[in-house]
């Protein structure tokens, strides 16, 4: 609809040379979609049917990180400060943020760093001075994807939104999630609190005590 609105008001404004006026009112409402969330299972399912070892160590990065993927493919090595477990991510806007290391990932890193020896990019391409391209890496969520059976719309983002998910079942403070994430508005990380099966839970049961209290 917007392309076809957006050539009307080309053919007025342009070829007609009249002015946009009444059309300008008329727009489809933005579609608002729930991000697809996978379970803890379901992540481990995916990160096990890697082959790519690099791969797999980048999207347990992306998953206990809550990183996007352009974030995780542009950690160098030196962005990994095993001293204080946490990671430097350079976010949008170049906002940099620092971000957990759970000890489990570190000795994963390290393990991966042993035998892949990464100089600067943490996870190169074949051509050691470049980064893995990003459809490298969705390449392989997919076919991982499609090889588990899970019948879910999900993508590598979905990592990211399963993260910030189980952080709030697990009783994590949603403003400290905005910050993990780097959202600039509570409202964008609002969106999780419809995700969570705890707070499906909550309801069920308050509208299971409505019908036992009347």
């Amino acid at each position: 609809m917007k392309v076809y609105l957006c050539g009307i008001k080309f053919f007025y404004e342009k070829t007609l040379g009249r002015k946009w006026q009444l059309f300008g009112l008329v727009m489809p409402a933005k579609s608002k979609k729930l991000p697809t969330v996978l379970s803890r299972e379901e992540v481990d399912m995916i990160l096990g049917l890697m082959r790519s070892v690099v791969i797999k160590v980048l999207l347990t990065v992306i998953y206990v990180c809550g990183l996007r993927l352009n974030e995780a493919v542009s950690l160098t090595v030196n962005d990994i400060d095993s001293k204080r477990m946490q990671v430097r991510v350079r976010g949008k806007g170049n906002k940099d943020r620092d971000v957990p290391l759970p000890e489990k990932t570190l000795e994963l890193l390290r393990s991966y760093w042993l035998v892949h020896r990464p100089e600067h990019w943490l996870f190169p391409a074949k051509r050691k001075d470049k980064a893995i391209g990003h459809s490298t890496v969705q390449k392989a969520f997919k076919a991982a994807l499609r090889e588990s059976g899970i019948r879910k719309n999900a993508s590598v983002h979905s990592l990211r939104h399963s993260y910030a998910t189980h952080l709030l079942e697990d009783g994590v403070d949603l403003r400290f999630i905005q910050m993990l994430l780097g959202h600039k508005s509570p409202n964008t990380t609002c969106i999780y609190t419809h995700l969570t099966q705890r707070g499906e839970q909550v309801v069920h049961n308050a509208i299971n005590r409505l019908m036992t209290d009347s």
